[in-house]
């Protein structure tokens, strides 16, 4: 067996090792030739194509010669026994780690300050020192991580254990990709020390930029997460300095990931040629680059990269206009459709949960249900609602492929106005837009975005529209009375506020990409310099007869058992459609209650407590026709 095993080649992992064994046997021979008094040996000459790690750290951390074999020595001991048994016998059977005086009386060309504080061996945290009554007579004792690196083991130091971690892999758009390639060029250019701070809306992409820009230049990404770094003091520069070290140990880029944490004092003590800090904070940056989502052109491009189906192009180019979702949003929303195999309805249901954002405070999202047959009202204003629909669903065609938006980004967005009495139909119009259109919709509330302090309303929205455009959502601003007014005259500051307010308002609604909608009981409220500014005015009509009696017959369902009910007379209460929809519903509770069908009777008490509601009272012909 042995010589079988004698006379086989070595494998890959046997010659890679070739080199550190024959560096551990100089060390050997070195100690050897102290003990005896002999001519040391001759440092080896490896002609192996695998070249030992230990010159790349000295290489990498600018060791000298004598720092380079102290290292070894202290290596030596911890890998091989008959070399810790020598260190013991030179050392009168004492601890068998080296003393830093035995390596100064062994090793050649010794120096004194191969140990002073800033030197590579304590600096880098190569060497530590055990406890010893002096220096000279100090044990050395080899980091765990180093003499990993030299073994050849890829090992992330356990210290940095949640700190830092490799990443992951984050697709980019074409366009981020030449932001990479752009400051990666840069960089090469920049001599000193870099920091990149990497911005921006895309905040998946933001991330895969640092990493493209680490990628271009050959380098690894270690990403050091900024929240789990200790607070300033001599942790905080033990953990840089170890950053620092397991970057050059890779070939990394310490990408830090930031949450507005201030990190320049982190920073100060990482010493690495190129640092990239992700996130928003206010760090102190050599160059600085923000990522956008795709446009929606290029957007297009990459759902059909992704999912190679040309039956899906009108599907592809509603996506693409309605949703701003990054290169790895789209990447996440094709896997999940592959893996439930849904269709063109799954496609958008996925998108809309992607870009889905919360708005906590200042919104309530609305699930669209409501369809066209749920609206009652004239023709023409049935036509002017599609025509809203329309305007929304064309405007990337009509302005970026036939370029009418190309002089000015003013007035792009799709604004309307909703007026009307209470009830006729103006947030139903809402959802039913919401739904032909496949996206979500938000009901704000007004009287509780605007503040009485000055420049907190203008905050409040523009943290609302900035949410909100992710996800391209059908914006419902509920009761605009709250804030429209006619400011003929300025009479103190807070008028002035106010009309600042309104025209930030429709400056936001202007350049929204997506359908922004007020709604208001008193149209004649709005200042007509305001209505100018809105694309679409809609005036919800109070219902007439025929239109309550067309009303009663939806919001009594067929599935609902009727008795004596009969929607024509229903038709003489001279009330909007949301009362209708409020009489019925009462009523079926009150017919369920009593375990019969909805009669009459059931009717005319629900009617009884919905104009209480509003301080009116039945009049005699009204409650007559309900008998």
């Amino acid at each position: 067996m042995k010589a079988v095993l004698a006379d086989r080649a070595p494998t890959v992992a046997e010659r890679e090792q070739q080199p550190l064994v024959a560096e551990i046997a100089y060390v050997r021979g070195v100690l050897h030739a102290f003990g005896d008094g002999s001519p040391p040996p001759q440092p080896p000459l490896h002609a192996s194509e695998f070249a030992p790690a230990i010159d790349s750290l000295t290489r990498l951390l600018g060791l000298s010669t004598f720092e380079r074999h102290v290292l070894l020595f202290a290596a030596a001991v911890e890998l091989d026994g008959d070399v810790a048994a020598l260190v013991s016998a030179l050392q009168n059977g004492a601890d068998p780690r080296p003393t830093f005086g035995l390596a100064l009386a062994a090793l050649p060309q010794p120096h004194w300050d191969a140990l002073a504080p800033l030197g590579p061996l304590r600096r880098w945290s190569l060497i530590e020192l055990t406890p010893g009554p002096t220096l000279a007579s100090r044990p050395l004792r080899i980091d765990e991580r180093i003499l990993h690196f030299l073994t050849g083991i890829d090992a992330l130091d356990e210290r940095l254990d949640g700190v830092v971690h490799a990443g992951r892999s984050v697709p980019l758009a074409v366009s981020q990709l030449r932001i990479a390639e752009e400051l990666a060029a840069t960089v090469v250019t920049t001599h000193a020390p870099a920091v990149v701070k990497i911005d921006g809306e895309d905040r998946d992409a933001r991330f895969g930029v640092a990493q493209a820009v680490a990628a271009t230049l050959a380098r690894d990404s270690l990403v050091v997460r900024a929240a789990a770094l200790p607070s300033q003091g001599p942790e905080l520069v033990a953990v840089a300095r170890l950053i620092s070290r397991e970057s050059l140990l890779r070939g990394a880029v310490p990408i830090v990931e930031v949450d507005e944490a201030d990190v320049d004092v982190f920073l100060d003590e990482l010493h690495a040629p190129l640092a990239v800090v992700v996130g928003d904070s206010d760090v102190r940056a050599t160059l600085h680059r923000s990522v956008r989502v795709p446009a929606p052109a290029e957007a297009r491009r990459l759902w059909a990269a992704a999912l190679h189906d040309e039956t899906l192009a009108g599907t592809i180019e509603e996506l693409a206009q309605h949703f701003r979702l990054g290169a790895a949003a789209i990447d996440a929303v094709v896997r999940e459709q592959a893996a439930t195999g849904g269709d063109a309805a799954s496609l958008r249901r996925l998108c809309r949960e992607r870009a889905r954002v919360r708005l906590d405070g200042l919104a309530q999202r609305i699930d669209p249900e409501a369809t066209w047959d749920d609206l009652v009202l004239p023709p023409g204003h049935l036509d002017l609602l599609r025509e809203i629909a329309r305007h929304v669903r064309y405007r990337t065609q009509v302005y970026e492929r036939w370029a009418f938006g190309a002089r000015t980004s003013r007035g792009l967005g799709v604004t309307a106005l909703f007026s009307g009495e209470s009830g006729t139909g103006k947030t139903l119009a809402a959802e039913v837009l919401a739904a032909e259109l496949g996206l979500d919709l938000y009901r704000i509330d007004l009287a509780a975005t605007v503040s009485k302090y000055i420049g907190e309303t203008e905050k409040n929205l523009r943290t609302l529209f900035e949410a909100a455009e992710a996800s391209g959502a059908v914006l419902l601003f509920d009761e605009a009375d709250a804030l429209f007014g006619k400011r003929g005259e300025v009479r103190d500051g807070h008028d002035r506020y106010a009309n600042l307010e309104i025209a930030y308002l429709l400056q936001r609604m202007e350049s929204y990409r997506g359908l922004a909608i007020l709604t208001t009981n008193l149209r004649a409220n709005v200042d007509r310099a305001f209505l100018r500014r809105l694309r679409f005015v809609v005036q919800f009509p109070f219902p007439d007869v025929p239109q309550r009696a067309e009303i009663w017959r939806r919001e009594l369902r067929s599935e609902a058992p009727l008795d004596g009910v009969d929607p024509e007379r229903n038709a003489a209460l001279n009330v909007p459609g949301g009362s209708i929809r409020s009489i019925a519903l009462s009523a079926a509770f009150a017919a369920a209650e009593a375990g019969t069908a909805i009669k009459p009777e059931h009717l005319l008490h629900a009617a009884r407590i919905e104009y209480a509601k509003a301080e009116r009272s039945l009049t005699d012909s009204e409650a007559e026709a309900l008998r």
